[in-house]
């Protein structure tokens, strides 16, 4: 808060002239001398003219590493709630531009709560199906058995890459693994934010930087699944064409959620409360 401060001027200056001579024997010789006017420095009837000073505007109060947590904890409660079509879990968007930074622990809690929702596994079944009905991996055979194997695979990689990419390396790289929408802005600018957040992240200290949680986590997840895809479909080369296909995957999801609410009020006619 600003505070003017006025400064009033203290040097007033003063001078008197001679009186005037009186006759010898004059009655007026015994009365003291009449008063005169006296004059003053210009300076002395009005205040500074000069712009009241003001006080240093004062900093604001960081947030308490308490208060920041609890503030989390409110921030990720409701986005635990934010489903796409009431199915799709969204948990990991935010509108809150300014969001308190996640602890470790809710990154983690983030990723299991993503990892672990129904919907997943669902996915996981569809994938396999797809997959299976294409011949894809033909290592993993036909039939329940061959079905089975396409199932975990599907269901490993999406934890696998949820894992590493939205909780391990975030959590140690100091990275925000969520996605801010912007939600305002041209078309153009809002889709390039969109693609672009495959590669930049905001960071725990409110800054932007290289996203390399994300694309080091496609990586490891990448690498890993050698361990259970069949022998045709291993290798160096195989496992950077899978993160880059998940990468470019994650952007496409990117421009969904992005424009999710809009096409939502557009299509359904709903409006966010």
């Amino acid at each position: 808060m600003r505070l003017a401060v006025a400064v009033l001027c203290t040097g007033l200056a003063a001078a008197q002239s001679s009186p005037a001579a009186a006759a010898p024997g004059s009655p007026q010789d015994s009365k003291p001398p009449a008063p005169q006017p006296q004059a003053t420095s210009p300076t002395a009837t009005a205040k500074d003219s000069s712009p009241p000073k003001s006080a240093a505007p004062q900093q604001p109060v960081p947030e308490s590493p308490q208060s920041q947590h609890e503030r989390a904890e409110q921030e990720l409660k409701q986005q635990e709630q934010q489903r796409i079509l009431g199915v799709i879990p969204n948990f990991n968007t935010t509108d809150v531009q300014n969001a308190a930074p996640l602890s470790p622990g809710q990154k983690f809690r983030l990723a299991f709560r993503s990892s672990l929702d129904p919907f997943q596994f669902v996915a996981a079944a569809l994938d396999a199906g797809l997959s299976q009905g294409q011949d894809e991996f033909p290592g993993y055979g036909q039939g329940v058995q061959g079905y089975s194997k396409r199932f975990g695979a599907a269901y490993a990689d999406a934890f696998s890459g949820l894992f590493w990419g939205n909780a391990v390396l975030p959590s140690l790289m100091h990275e925000d693994p969520r996605y801010f929408r912007k939600g305002a802005g041209s078309f153009k600018h809002r889709l390039f934010y969109a693609i672009s957040t495959t590669v930049v992240t905001k960071n725990d200290n409110g800054t932007w930087g290289p996203n390399y949680a994300n694309v080091l986590g496609n990586i490891v997840a990448g690498g890993l699944s050698n361990a259970y895809y069949p022998s045709s479909d291993r290798g160096a080369g195989l496992t950077f064409e899978r993160a880059f296909t998940v990468t470019a995957e994650g952007a496409i999801g990117s421009i969904f959620v992005e424009f999710w609410p809009d096409i939502d009020r557009i299509v359904f006619h709903t409006h966010k409360k």
